[in-house]
């Protein structure tokens, strides 16, 4: 519940204030012709990181949707690739490559407003991934598994040799 005390702020209005950023941001960024209808806020503890819209049309870049572009401005502003102390603002339901992405980069809470199919609604759909995905529809892509390689493969284990101060992921199989 809102409150008129101008220092009081529900998680409601603060709700509210990441979404308007995320509109204002998309809205520029469409005026400007560089990106289409979809915005994003970063949070982490309580305080802004960043507000994006998508740049897929300035970039001319199918990876620049807006939760991708806030991930990669997020990461760069606190210098990690850890952002599971934040969360994630999204003007709509993010795509499949952003919700793989949203994971690769810890983030456990993502809040969105429109849907995918109020997305499919208005022209722009992920439909054909997100059938993809549930293996109902192959036509899209054909993925080629080739055997292993020794050059391809020995690139993990030289990852890790470079990068002793990292931790690789423990195996989910």
């Amino acid at each position: 519940m809102a409150t008129d005390d101008p220092y009081h702020h529900t998680q409601e209005d603060m709700m509210d204030e990441y979404f308007e950023m995320a509109a204002r941001e998309t809205l520029d960024g469409m005026h400007r012709g560089i990106g289409g209808p979809f915005g994003a806020t970063i949070i982490r503890g309580g305080e802004v990181v960043v507000t994006v819209g998508n740049r897929q049309l300035g970039e001319k870049d199918p990876s620049q949707h807006a939760e991708m572009v806030a991930i990669r401005d997020a990461c760069k502003a606190l210098d990690t690739l850890d952002l599971s102390d934040c969360t994630i603002y999204a003007t709509c339901e993010p795509c499949p490559m952003c919700v793989g992405a949203i994971i690769w980069a810890g983030i456990t809470d993502c809040y969105f407003a429109s849907t995918s199919a109020d997305a499919d609604a208005a022209g722009f759909t992920d439909l054909h991934l997100r059938r993809f995905l549930r293996g109902e529809d192959s036509s899209v892509l054909r993925l080629h598994h080739v055997g292993n390689r020794e050059d391809c493969d020995a690139l993990f284990p030289t990852f890790w040799e470079l990068h002793p101060d990292l931790t690789p992921a423990p195996s989910l199989a």
